[in-house]
C-alpha cells in the first residue's frame, strides 16, 4: 500500500507513479460528497467516483489498471471530506494505492 500525497484543498490534482503507470488523480469536493478522476497516460480510466470510505474506486479489472486506489478513515469510518485529507498516516483521511497482490 502506498498513501497518495492530497493537502486539505477542496479542488486539487496530484500525479504519481503507481506501479509504473503515470497517474494523475483530481479530488474535488462538492454538495454531495468527495470525488475523484483518475487518468493513465492522459486517457481517463475512470471519472466522477463519488468516495466512500474503505470503497474501491476503480473496481473492474477490465479498464486496465493495475491496482486499485480507496480512500481510508483513520480515525473510524466517516467518508473522506476534503478538510481531513493529508499526505500522511497521521491525517484524517488518506487515499492509499493498493497493489494488484493487496486487492
Amino acid at each position: 500500500m502506498q498513501i497518495v500525497p492530497l493537502q486539505p484543498t477542496p479542488n486539487q490534482t496530484v500525479v504519481v507513479s503507481l506501479d509504473g503507470q503515470v497517474c494523475q488523480i483530481n479530488v474535488y469536493q462538492t454538495a454531495r460528497g468527495l470525488f475523484t478522476d483518475l487518468y493513465v497516460d492522459n486517457s481517463l480510466v475512470i471519472g466522477g467516483v463519488l468516495c466512500h470510505d474503505r470503497c474501491r474506486i476503480v473496481r473492474s479489472a477490465y479498464l486496465g489498471f493495475s491496482g486499485d486506489l480507496s480512500f481510508l478513515d483513520n480515525q473510524g469510518t466517516s467518508d473522506p471530506d476534503y478538510t481531513g485529507l493529508g499526505p500522511d498516516v497521521g491525517s484524517r483521511f488518506n487515499l492509499a494505492y493498493l497493489e494488484p497482490g493487496e486487492l
